[in-house]
């Protein structure tokens, strides 16, 4: 059981609540819109807010690191009395998606308001607001406890550019390795099953994207004169895409699932328990019926099993009316979701090996790809783990928490790529917040439930890394 009084956090958290409340709204308002270049200073502005808030806060460091280019981050630690506490790193983001009044916003995007429970603006869930019920934790937790600093060594990482696809993110943490050491590393920037299913996510699968050019012809010329006897670039993408995968839906290209970690049968079990709703989750994708690799159920699919998807093709004439041409090149667009035991690389070179084996003659090619996210996994029963369903169960009244997986990517693999330890997921945020949709919003309730694990957790993981 967690070493923090239980009663004692809560009477914390919520003799501060209304301070918090005004924290955040007060940061919610710098619109740190990373992907618009107008923005940039607002980027750096929150930053400068964040690192200054924290060091407010308790934290005896906390500074704003650059990046080769790009936004800043902030890093902040507080070090434990106890030189032989062990060491665990907090990472989450500080910049948002671009938000608009014309966008379907109810009210201001980027000035907070609190209606029914709910607090409304960019940002509140994704991910600034579970980014900053953290400050109010380690305040609870020390008030709890009486302790004067953490129970763990504790420390910050908050991103600038995670939603600009975290370009420089790796290059930063592999710079700084040594001062981001940690035997943990928690993620706030996930969620929930549902406000009534606490939920502790063990994963997030990886992602690899590549653009394949298709050059025929010299250049666009008469179908009449030369069709049916020279190779159609635009033909060949079609073929192309179809043969990504084979009549079970398994992805064709040899070698694409080396390595896969399949799951367990006890993790198998555990997914079928959770309260799945397909005709409300078709709701959610707009879509009329499931599909993907047979064997599989729906939530195994998007959670556990590598995908190969078309993200696009386009060829020849797409004007009004015809045009008889044979296109003089075709482009395809591919991502792959991964999953734990496969490397990005590998699949990079499996996806150029296979392309050249289904070209006709006359049809040159070039392949692009973009910067890979590896995937990452901590299997269940690993102790760190245990302790962060242990905090969220404590936060909800002694609930069972169950386990989930995100289907997307992040940069939570780097973490525990470069800094060798195991990635954990802390997060209150439920699928109705609306992460970069009109009207993002977060539950209040859940976000101080967050604070309470947050407080919880810091015993429970001293606990559990130090046995």
């Amino acid at each position: 059981m967690s070493p923090t009084p239980d009663s004692a956090v809560r009477t914390y958290i919520a003799g501060h609540r209304d301070a918090f409340l005004g924290d955040l709204a007060q940061w919610l308002r710098i619109p740190s819109v990373s992907v618009q270049p107008e923005h940039a200073q607002d980027v750096r502005e929150s930053a400068r807010w964040l690192a200054d808030h924290l060091a407010g806060s308790g934290f005896p460091a906390a500074e704003v690191w650059e990046t080769d280019g790009g936004h800043p981050a902030v890093y902040a630690e507080w070090p434990s009395d106890d030189p032989d506490a062990p060491t665990v790193l907090v990472y989450g983001h500080h910049d948002v998606q671009p938000a608009a009044l014309a966008d379907g916003w109810a009210t201001d995007p980027f000035e907070p308001v609190i209606s029914d429970g709910r607090l409304y603006a960019r940002g509140a869930a994704d991910d600034k607001g579970q980014v900053l019920f953290h400050t109010l934790a380690v305040r609870a937790h020390l008030a709890a406890t009486g302790r004067t600093t953490p129970a763990v060594h504790l420390k910050l990482l908050v991103e600038g550019e995670e939603e600009a696809g975290s370009t420089h993110f790796r290059a930063l943490i592999e710079r700084h390795r040594e001062r981001l050491a940690a035997d943990a590393v928690v993620v706030s920037d996930t969620g929930m099953w549902s406000e009534t299913t606490p939920t502790v996510c063990t994963g997030m699968r990886g992602l690899a994207e590549c653009q394949i050019t298709l050059r025929g012809p010299a250049q666009d010329i008469h179908s009449g004169s030369f069709g049916g006897a020279v190779p159609n670039p635009a033909t060949t993408a079609a073929r192309l895409a179809a043969a990504l995968h084979d009549e079970d839906e398994r992805v064709a290209i040899p070698g694409f699932y080396d390595g896969v970690a399949e799951l367990t049968d006890e993790e198998r079990k555990l997914i079928a328990e959770l309260p799945f709703d397909e005709a409300s989750w078709l709701a959610s994708a707009h879509s009329g019926a499931t599909h993907g690799e047979h064997g599989h159920s729906t939530l195994e699919r998007v959670w556990a099993r590598p995908t190969a998807e078309v993200n696009g093709i386009a060829g020849g004439y797409q004007g009004p009316g015809g045009k008889t041409i044979i296109p003089a090149s075709a482009v395809l667009k591919l991502s792959f979701r991964l999953v734990a035991g496969q490397d990005p690389d590998k699949i990079e070179l499996a996806v150029r090996d296979w392309v050249p084996t289904r070209l006709p003659a006359g049809i040159r090619h070039e392949i692009t790809f973009s910067g890979a996210t590896r995937p990452c996994l901590t299997p269940l029963g690993h102790p760190a783990l245990t302790a962060v369903a242990r905090a969220m169960s404590t936060a909800f009244d002694g609930a069972k928490v169950r386990y989930t997986r995100e289907g997307g990517s992040g940069p939570a693999a780097d973490l525990q790529d470069v800094l060798a330890a195991p990635v954990l997921f802390l997060g209150i945020s439920v699928p109705s917040d609306g992460w970069h949709a009109p009207n993002e919003k977060v539950e209040l309730d859940l976000l101080f439930k967050g604070a309470e694990a947050g407080a919880h957790l810091w015993g429970e993981l001293r606990g559990a890394l130090s046995s």
